[in-house]
């Protein structure tokens, strides 16, 4: 009876996602024809939310395969500002002459891919999730090559949750400032932890056979993810990160919905790192043994590096698309106080979305 159940939930999902995708497809047709019939760019793109049908996995990879698309990185800040400005006239109503729909999507993603969705403010460019592939794929094949030595787990385990903080603090969610000493408390504790904690797993498999030994740094990191994310997120636990209703007006903060969104996130960042600390260190295992590997040890560096990089290419957008990047939530989970505001003030609300952060 159960695995009845089961494929029958499954099946009804499936229809339903792809009811919605066929849908959000049709009014994105509809636009268009009007855009073309007008002569010009229709003020009617929602470019508040991401091009692709965010209610679908499919949908969500693709835009996280452009937020994430390192080439961003590189943009002049120029570019950034050119594209800042056609997203905010856009959205006030002013349509810059001759602007295609491609490019008004073009903009919106350059502009995503630097600004923080919710203080608008323009990111720290190592912060930006469009280096997460070049900083990562350098520092985990480090962290993957050098492991045999405590001094070298100290050193890159510290440039790797060093990075972790600027990132987390970079993607955090909500429009709340934090302060130099909550930010420096979190970023020692959070560093202090996950140094400790490789250290351990680094003695705890020196006892063990030499291949369990190489993923001591991605169960340094996997565990470190569950320290440094919350530590470097701590205000929002104490104080809430902002809920919306479905017309983004604001209800208030929760501390519920901070919660839900840093659980998502270590998830998605502990995924990021499975194939790209879990598959090189196989296949390095096997190349080492090779006659080539053995009279050109140099290559190991440059060979790990290339492998991780390959995996994260995969691995960061696709992590991402886990879960929606607008969350929600029903109001019956909210803090009490919050769902008694709710009621008066929106009585018809029974879910809130928030941003999850990255």
């Amino acid at each position: 009876m159960l695995p009845g159940v089961i494929e029958g939930s499954i099946s009804t999902r499936w229809c339903c996602d792809i009811e919605r995708s066929y849908i959000f497809k049709k009014q994105k047709k509809t636009e268009q024809k009007k855009a073309r019939m007008s002569g010009e760019l229709s003020l009617n793109i929602n470019i508040k939310e991401p091009r692709w049908d965010q209610g679908t996995f499919m949908g969500r990879a693709q835009h996280f395969f452009m937020v994430t698309d390192p080439r961003n990185v590189l943009l002049s800040s120029e570019t950034l500002e050119e594209a800042r400005v056609i997203v905010q006239n856009y959205r006030a109503g002013i349509v810059k002459p001759g602007l295609t729909e491609d490019e008004l999507w073009r903009a919106k993603y350059v502009y995503d891919s630097a600004f923080h969705p919710d203080t608008g403010e323009k990111m720290f460019v190592i912060g930006r999730m469009s280096a997460q592939v070049p900083m990562n794929m350098s520092i985990t094949g480090c962290m993957l090559t050098f492991y045999r030595t405590t001094p070298a787990v100290v050193f890159w385990q510290w440039v790797n949750q060093s990075f972790n903080a600027v990132v987390n603090y970079t993607n955090r969610s909500g429009d709340a400032p934090i302060t130099v000493n909550q930010l420096g408390a979190a970023y020692v504790s959070a560093t202090t932890g996950a140094v400790v904690t490789a250290l351990g797993l680094k003695s705890l498999a020196s006892r063990l056979p030499p291949i369990v030994s190489r993923f001591v740094p991605f169960a340094a990191v996997a565990a470190a993810n569950c320290i440094n994310i919350p530590f470097m997120r701590q205000r929002e636990l104490k104080y809430g990160i902002p809920v919306m209703d479905e017309n983004d007006n604001r209800l208030g903060e929760s501390a519920s919905a901070a919660k839900q969104a840093i659980v998502q996130v270590v998830v998605s960042r502990i995924g990021m790192a499975v194939p790209a600390m879990a598959i090189p260190p196989v296949i390095m295992n096997a190349l080492e043994k090779r006659a080539f590997m053995k009279r050109f040890p140099i290559l190991n560096a440059p060979v790990q590096v290339g492998l991780v990089g390959l995996c994260l290419v995969f691995a960061t957008p696709l992590c991402c698309a886990l879960f929606p990047q607008k969350s929600s939530m029903s109001v019956s989970s909210l803090e009490p106080d919050l769902q008694e505001r709710i009621r008066q003030i929106s009585p018809q609300t029974t879910t809130v979305y928030f941003n999850k952060g990255l």
